[in-house]
């Protein structure tokens, strides 16, 4: 585990003929938190989608954890470890809460107990047999990112988990952000909630047109507030 765990250089990705991707390059430490920022449409879920492989195409390289992975198939390279918490979750609405968790497979060794997530998430063990369509917007969100701690994910990719959740949940993710870090995970995040990301990353990356137009360690935040503005608006 020594290897960086996602490195990626030149990828392209497509969507049928549509080329959304134009050579991202980026990197992430072990055990960073390291944020896409972005206007809509820039590319940054499908640059979560396309290190899954879950795009129409894709070109280039994606290293993870020393592992070239741009010619697996989604299932191997889940299996190095990567977990993703997509913007819609994918909770099944007639499954339970504790349904959803034991469903997966593990992926990878080290993964969460039962008892180990609802202890880091009480909503869940509160609400375990809930059905998911039961369950208020936080807690599925709880849900999808328990479901892949379960897995033995080390790698977790999260697309917009704070969307549309009200400010107590918010503040909730982001301790348990806070909690995965001190832990040793890595995680890479969209966020359009730039209040929400900005304390938690360790560094961040601009995307601009399918491809990554800045990147800065988040000591540097103020000094880039001005570009800040000029691309995010915020």
């Amino acid at each position: 585990m020594s290897a960086q765990p996602l490195r990626i250089a030149d990828l392209h990705a497509y969507y049928g003929e549509s080329h959304v991707l134009h050579g991202v390059h980026c990197h992430v430490e072990r055990g960073e938190v390291v944020t896409l920022l972005g206007r809509n449409g820039a590319g940054r879920t499908t640059t979560l989608r396309a290190l899954l492989g879950l795009v129409g195409r894709r070109s280039g390289s994606v290293l993870i954890n020393g592992v070239e992975a741009i010619a697996l198939p989604t299932h191997r390279i889940a299996r190095l470890g990567v977990g993703y918490c997509p913007e819609e979750r994918g909770i099944y609405a007639s499954l339970s809460a504790e349904e959803n968790l034991l469903l997966p497979p593990p992926l990878a060794e080290g993964g969460m107990s039962l008892d180990q997530i609802y202890e880091m998430f009480p909503n869940l063990g509160e609400r375990r047999k809930s059905q998911g369509t039961h369950l208020s917007g936080g807690e599925q969100q709880m849900l999808a990112l328990a479901r892949i701690l379960r897995g033995g994910a080390r790698l977790l990719l999260l697309d917009e988990i704070s969307e549309g959740l009200a400010p107590v949940i918010v503040q909730s993710l982001a301790r348990t952000i806070q909690r995965l870090r001190a832990q040793g995970y890595t995680i890479v995040m969209v966020e359009q909630n730039f209040r929400f990301a900005a304390p938690l990353a360790d560094r961040f990356y601009i995307m601009e047109h399918g491809q990554i137009v800045e990147g800065f360690a988040a000591g540097e935040l103020q000094a880039k507030m001005a570009m800040l503005h000029k691309f995010l608006g915020v």
